[in-house]
C-alpha cells in the first residue's frame, strides 16, 4: 500500500473529516497558516524545554566560574560579569525573534486568504451573476477562514512570547542577582 492510498484512508476516519473540510473550505493559504504554526509550535516548545530545564546548567556553570574568580571588585572583574550576564541573556532570547517574524506573518497570511476568497467570489459573480449563492458561499468561506486561523494563530504565539519573555527576564534577573559583585 503506498503512501497516497494511507493518507486518504486515514482523511476518512471520523475525527478527521471535520479539519479535511474545514481545510478544503479555507483554500491553499490554510495549509500556509498550520505550517507557520507547527514551526511556531516547536519553536516555542523548544524555548519552553530550555527555561523550564536546561538552563540550569548553563547558570550553574557561569555562576560556577563566577565564584571560582578571585577578584570580583574591579573594572575587569565588571565587564567579565556583564559579558557573562550578556551571553546568558542571548541564550535565554534565542529564536525569539523568529518567534515574532512568524506572530507578524499569520495576520498577513490571513489578509491573503481574504483576498484570494474574494477574488473567488468576484469570478462566480463574473460567470454567473449574484444567482449561484453557493459558489458565492464557498469563496466566502475561502476569505473568512484563512482570516480567523491567521488570527487565532497570532493570538497564540503573543501568549506564547509573553510567556517566553516572563521566564527569560525572570532567569536573567535570577542570575544577575546570583553573581554579587563584592
Amino acid at each position: 500500500m503506498d503512501f497516497t492510498m494511507l493518507f486518504m484512508q486515514a482523511l476518512r476516519w471520523p475525527f478527521i473529516q471535520p479539519i479535511s473540510s474545514l481545510f478544503e473550505q479555507g483554500g491553499p493559504v490554510l495549509w500556509l497558516i498550520s505550517i507557520v504554526a507547527m514551526i511556531m509550535i516547536v519553536l516555542a516548545a523548544e524555548r519552553l524545554w530550555f527555561l523550564t530545564l536546561s538552563y540550569k546548567s548553563e547558570r550553574d556553570q557561569i555562576t560556577s566560574r563566577w565564584q571560582a574568580r578571585q577578584d570580583k571588585g574591579s573594572l575587569i572583574a565588571h565587564r567579565v560579569r556583564q559579558a557573562m550576564l550578556a551571553r546568558f541573556k542571548h541564550q535565554l532570547r534565542l529564536h525569539l525573534w523568529i518567534l515574532r517574524g512568524l506572530v507578524m506573518i499569520c495576520p498577513l497570511l490571513g489578509l491573503l486568504g481574504t483576498v484570494t476568497g474574494m477574488i473567488s467570489v468576484f469570478d462566480v459573480m463574473a460567470y454567473s451573476g449574484t444567482g449561484n449563492a453557493r459558489s458565492m458561499a464557498a469563496g466566502i468561506s475561502k476569505a473568512t477562514i484563512p482570516t480567523m486561523a491567521g488570527m487565532t494563530v497570532a493570538i497564540v504565539g503573543l501568549l506564547l512570547i509573553a510567556r517566553i519573555d516572563r521566564l527569560a527576564r525572570s532567569r536573567q534577573e535570577a542570575l544577575t542577582a546570583q553573581l554579587s559583585v563584592s
